[in-house]
């Protein structure tokens, strides 16, 4: 008998390099005021609301304008924070999907005098919602990149 194959959930992971220090760019994660700044896919998409609570355990959530005039809400929870090195959260949709929560680990390297950033989002409920999440976070890292240049 063959042993039993369990289907990895689907998951994606963006690497950038950002010319600013690793201390800048965990600020532009675990701030409310520099989320609001950046945060969101699209040009267009200001963020209304951005709550914080950086701590295991603690919350957050980040409410974004769509360009149909509809309102985006992503929520979590901080599984494992190392300042300026490594921020791990859930991520969900409370308002469409609040049934499917997936993982999201962010790790800063410094390199020189800039930082290499590793983005994993993982246990996608299926290969549509992760190729919907790249694409959208492909656009919010254009966003973020700017953002860390001003």
């Amino acid at each position: 008998m063959e042993p039993t194959r369990v289907k990895e959930a689907p998951f994606l992971v963006i690497e950038r390099r950002y010319p600013a220090t690793p201390e800048k760019v965990w600020r532009a994660w675990t701030d409310p005021q520099a989320l609001r700044r950046w945060f969101g896919p699209g040009e267009g998409e200001p963020v209304s609301a951005a709550d914080v609570d950086l701590r295991v355990g603690g919350r957050y959530r980040i409410v974004f304008g769509g360009a149909d005039g509809t309102a985006h809400e992503c929520a979590g929870v901080y599984k494992e924070i190392v300042p300026n090195r490594k921020l791990v959260f859930t991520w969900s949709w409370p308002r469409t999907t609040p049934e499917r929560v997936s993982l999201v680990t962010i790790t800063l390297t410094q390199i020189g005098s800039g930082t290499e950033l590793v983005f994993r989002h993982e246990q996608f409920f299926d290969e549509a919602a992760r190729d919907g999440h790249r694409r959208g976070w492909s656009g919010a890292f254009e966003k973020l990149e700017r953002f860390l240049q001003e």
